[in-house]
């Protein structure tokens, strides 16, 4: 697996992959992906890295990365639906805290995200907050 750096050039890609990672964790986003690629424009002429996890010729998934801010921040991470149960996400993340050359990162897990929170907390997360919101009519 090879870890490689993304530009703005990829914004669309990194988009079709956080419109399935947003389907996948039943996020409330209802962005498409135009909106999404041009989100991504923004978080990367910023404070955001983002990272493409690769084999061969294929993408597996990818990392969004804030890096100006100690620890770092995973707003996202996402292994392609046709590349898990293989540790394959196990094995990028791993690779990607070695290219960061960091030993403690911060993530946010939707609460709704039931396989999301049991794959962090085999890779050793643990809860250290709540963040909760108040939406129109509950």
């Amino acid at each position: 697996m090879r870890i490689r750096k993304c530009g703005i050039e990829d914004s669309e890609k990194l988009a079709l992959l956080n419109k399935q990672l947003i389907e996948d964790e039943k996020s409330d986003n209802q962005m498409n992906v135009a909106e999404l690629a041009e989100r991504m424009k923004g978080f990367l002429q910023k404070e955001y890295s983002a990272y493409f996890f690769e084999a061969d010729d294929s993408v597996l998934g990818y990392a969004l990365v804030k890096t100006d801010c100690k620890p770092l921040y995973l707003r996202q991470f996402f292994i392609a639906r046709q590349y898990r149960r293989q540790r394959l996400g196990t094995e990028a993340f791993h690779a990607l805290m070695n290219f960061l050359d960091a030993d403690t990162i911060d993530i946010e897990v939707l609460s709704r995200n039931e396989a999301g929170k049991r794959f962090w907390e085999n890779l050793g997360f643990n809860e250290i907050s709540r963040y909760m919101r108040k939406s129109p009519g509950r």
